[in-house]
């Protein structure tokens, strides 16, 4: 991981501290933290997308719960739920409704909030940080 600056958010956001990763439909400037960085990776449709963003900061963050956006009840759930879920072994995968994400996206925890171009509907990713487990940290 080479951003700046979510290297900056994410090395002052401790243990429960959120960070979201959004799609390209997304209302970021309106439904996110009011003290969140917003990172804007999303240079052309569908690049960068929500899960190659996840593949990397999961190999840098510890994330203890995720939340997922859904729609409304009746419609299938989203291809993309399925592929974070198989991403996010072992970690809790819970659903919101929009305007319940768009609230949780809105609190103060949120830490850092990556804005892609991601195309696919419903591909919004909220990550709660965990802790290393002790002896899994080297410093060499």
């Amino acid at each position: 991981m080479l951003h700046p600056g979510i290297l900056e958010s994410l090395a002052g956001a401790g243990h429960g501290a959120r960070v979201l990763l959004a799609d390209g439909h997304y209302p970021a400037s309106t439904a996110t933290g009011e003290r969140a960085r917003t990172v804007h990776l999303n240079l052309a449709p569908g690049l960068l997308d929500v899960t190659t963003v996840l593949d990397v900061l999961l190999r840098a963050l510890p994330v203890e719960a995720a939340h997922v956006m859904v729609p409304p009840e009746g419609e299938p759930e989203p291809p993309a739920i399925a592929e974070y879920r198989s991403m996010l072994t072992g970690v809790p995968v819970d659903t919101l409704g929009r305007f319940e994400f768009y609230d949780a996206a809105r609190s103060p925890d949120l830490a850092l909030a990556i804005v892609t171009a991601d195309t696919r509907t419903y591909a919004n990713l909220l990550l709660t940080i965990g802790v290393r487990a002790e002896g899994t940290l080297t410093t060499r």
